[in-house]
């Protein structure tokens, strides 16, 4: 059976309402987060591609330049895509003040002990070296400490973006409020260096976290991909009460 929570509860529901371990549906993501989710994931893509072949061009076309345009369209679709990007980070990092429980800020920066105490055990079961999923309804307390130095790399990637950008930005660009990044990243060449080794390490990060969705979703079969899309998770009601609980009790090492 499973008990359908169509908004964050105020309290915590004891025990007393559901049975431990029966299923409660529960709304976590709120569409800011699934939006920017998306647009970031979808944004980086494109960037990652038009980004790659603005360094290195392995598209040869015959003829004029001007009659295939395909470097213009390269840098049109990577420019745009980065506006695209940096509103996406900038409306998440702003819903870390707005959103619910699940989406604020100390999510993501372990500042209450609980969720410093969670951070070995929560890498200790994705080496397989704990049985049981941490119990955690949100992010664990060592995902959402990563996704912090993911944002920091976004941070990397808008300034560094803006820098490059202000190299070639016509004089009466708006974006030309932005030349004072250009120096304190040490000039051209060392911001476009930046710019480049951060995206590798941005699609290291993705190809990392679609493994760990996968394995939550596959292991703990409770949604955790498919809340991207509607919000939703299924999870224990014990763990509405004592999130992260099974850290502090051996009997499930």
């Amino acid at each position: 059976m499973t008990t359908a929570l169509t908004h964050e509860p105020v309290t915590k529901p004891p025990l007393a309402v559901c049975h431990p371990s029966e299923l409660v549906r529960v709304y976590v993501w709120q569409w800011p987060v699934r939006l920017t989710h998306w647009l970031n994931a979808y944004s980086i893509l494109f960037l990652a591609l038009t980004g790659y072949y603005i360094g290195h061009p392995f598209i040869t076309v015959s003829g004029p330049a001007g009659q295939h345009f395909v470097m213009g369209w390269a840098k049109t679709v990577h420019y745009y895509g980065a506006i695209v990007f940096a509103l996406s980070v900038a409306t998440r990092v702003l819903w870390m003040f707005m959103g619910n429980r699940y989406a604020t800020w100390d999510k993501f920066i372990p500042v209450a002990k609980r969720r410093r105490r969670g951070l070995w055990d929560s890498l200790r079961y994705y080496l397989f070296q704990l049985r049981q999923p941490p119990g955690f309804v949100g992010h664990n307390p060592l995902a959402g400490f990563t996704y912090t130095f993911v944002f920091l790399l976004f941070f990397v990637m808008i300034t560094t973006g803006l820098a490059l950008y202000n190299v070639n930005a016509s004089v009466g660009s708006p974006f030309r409020i932005f030349h004072f990044l250009l120096p304190l990243w040490g000039g051209a060449q060392t911001a476009r260096f930046v710019h480049h080794v951060t995206m590798w390490l941005i699609l290291g990060f993705a190809v990392h976290h679609v493994y760990s969705a996968v394995l939550m979703s596959q292991v703990e079969a409770r949604g955790t991909v498919e809340s991207m899309a509607s919000g939703y998770k299924f999870v224990p009601c014990e763990d509405l009460v004592y999130s992260g609980y099974r850290f502090f009790d051996r009997r499930d090492v």
